[in-house]
């Protein structure tokens, strides 16, 4: 039998301890922010210090440690060091409002807080915590050789918390097992060695911690923004010569308005950005090859619960279709559920794989999202075309019907942002007494275009069925997002039925 590795293991002892590991930037300022750099013998050591102290404290394997702070290298450390004492890390979204805090720490059964200065009031008065930013860190850590622990192959090494847009957010179980695999494969296929990559995505979410543990594996130099802003992440690129970059698209609509400061940032060392966590238009991918000329797009799909090993490219060597997620990875089962509207060739993404989650923490309420014959079943919607290619088409549940047409908002924001005005669209169904619901839009433009509402929606009717076209436009200047960096469609919602009921009392 083999034995298993321990998840918070992945710094290579063969290879060069002296490596740049980690660059540190201890404000969103960017290269006016001051950078650390850490080795990986001092990564290395400061996972040691925690799992000794932890061990010290007296904890027990399968304990739960939870971490409330912004990216840091002590962040990445903490992470490592929890896992090798055979806890569990609880990374814990510093976005949510206090109450969501406080009920991640209970429910997750968190023993103690690793935090930064700035998290300290959201922590409850009874959970123990330890601060990363000041010296109380360095005192608490512990000196000591003590092995690894060797974990079973069910032992979980992380819970990560779902956004809790639709409800309480759900613990996610990862286990050992499960997320080597993950990071041992994305490896062999792209091993970050030669490259320096940009994290600048909270290290609470998958698409940040997942890239980080990767970087590591791979004994690759990553650049750590604390949070993401446009001109910290701009500047960061030009300063570090950073070549591999990880971004949700929100970020990089973000980083197109700021043009007077493009256009004097040298961006060419960038050979990689790899799209995630939420659908990319095909606007914006030539928006990011104008901007990134040398670089590779990847248009990547993964999910928290599923993992981001789930596509690849296709095994006779086909070119992957701009807006494809790509060709089923061939060790990975991928499948299509089709709903009662679907063809066959379109349905629910369900895959299985090593890398799944075990589970929801403490969530018997929960019916678990598998298939009979272990596919997890994503709520994502695609399409496959005659070559294998598999295209992103919506969320089922963000899906609604209009006068009996099921409405994709997806669908509909990538046809307005094929307009030559628009930057970006985002769609939200509002009520309507005749249809049920139909779609209206938020729309961003392009600097110095013009256009009126009218024009938005007869593109529309132009370029898509006529039920589709949005009956009211907004332009607004920027859209809210989510802790994730991704659309916060429940704020639209809000937002569109307050501009309604005040349209409606202007009207009388």
């Amino acid at each position: 039998m083999t034995t298993l590795k321990n998840l918070g293991d992945l710094i290579d002892p063969h290879a060069n301890p002296q490596q740049i590991a980690l660059i540190g930037l201890d404000s969103d300022a960017g290269s006016s922010g001051t950078a650390q750099q850490y080795t990986y013998a001092q990564v290395d050591d400061l996972a040691r210090g925690v799992a000794q102290a932890l061990r010290a404290q007296g904890f027990q394997p399968g304990d739960r440690i939870a971490i409330l702070a912004a990216n840091s290298v002590p962040y990445i450390a903490t992470v490592l060091g929890i896992m090798r004492a055979g806890l569990v890390a609880v990374p814990v979204n510093f976005k949510f409002p206090p109450v969501l805090i406080d009920y991640v720490l209970k429910d997750s059964g968190a023993r103690l807080v690793l935090h930064d200065q700035a998290r300290t009031a959201a922590i409850p008065d009874d959970i123990p915590r330890v601060a990363l930013d000041t010296p109380d860190f360095d005192a608490w850590r512990r000196a000591g050789e003590a092995p690894s622990y060797v974990p079973d192959e069910d032992d979980t090494a992380i819970i990560l918390y779902t956004s809790g847009s639709t409800g309480k957010p759900k613990g996610v179980l990862l286990s050992h097992a499960g997320q080597w695999w993950t990071v041992q494969t994305r490896r062999k296929a792209t091993s970050l060695a030669a490259d320096r990559a940009l994290i600048a995505a909270p290290l609470y979410h998958m698409n940040a911690l997942a890239l980080a543990l990767l970087s590591l594996a791979s004994h690759a130099t990553t650049v750590l923004l604390p949070q993401f802003t446009a001109t910290a992440y701009i500047d960061a690129i030009s300063t570090y010569r950073c070549t591999w970059l990880t971004a949700v698209p929100p970020m990089i609509a973000m980083m197109l308005r700021e043009r007077d400061l493009l256009a004097r940032t040298d961006l060419s060392s960038v050979k990689v950005i790899r799209m995630g966590s939420a659908p990319v238009s095909a606007s914006l991918l030539t928006q990011i090859h104008a901007m990134f000329p040398a670089a590779r797009v990847i248009n990547a799909y993964g999910t928290t619960e599923g993992g981001p090993v789930a596509f690849g490219p296709h095994p006779q060597g086909l070119p992957t279709p701009s807006m494809s997620v790509g060709y089923p990875h061939p060790l990975v089962s991928i499948q299509l559920m089709p709903g009662p509207d679907d063809g066959p060739d379109q349905g629910i993404l369900t895959l299985r794989s090593p890398g799944l989650m075990q589970g929801y923490h403490q969530r018997p309420d929960l019916t678990l999202p598998f298939t009979a014959d272990g596919h997890y079943i994503t709520g994502d919607v695609f399409r496959r075309d005659a070559d294998g290619f598999y295209f992103f088409v919506g969320r089922r549940d963000d899906m609604f019907v209009s006068g009996g047409e099921n409405i994709y908002p997806g669908e509909v924001e990538k046809m307005l942002e094929q307009h030559p005005a628009v930057q970006q669209a985002a769609v939200v169904p509002v009520d309507d007494d005749i249809k049920g619901t139909k779609p209206v839009a938020f729309v961003i433009l392009r600097e110095g275009q013009e256009v009126d509402t009218e024009q938005i929606k007869q593109y529309a009717l132009a370029n898509a069925p006529a039920y589709q076209h949005p009956r009211q436009v907004w332009f607004v200047d920027a859209l809210p997002l989510a802790s994730t960096n991704k659309i916060d469609r429940h704020q639209l919602l809000a937002e569109a039925a307050k501009r309604l009921s005040e349209d409606t009392q202007h009207a009388n």
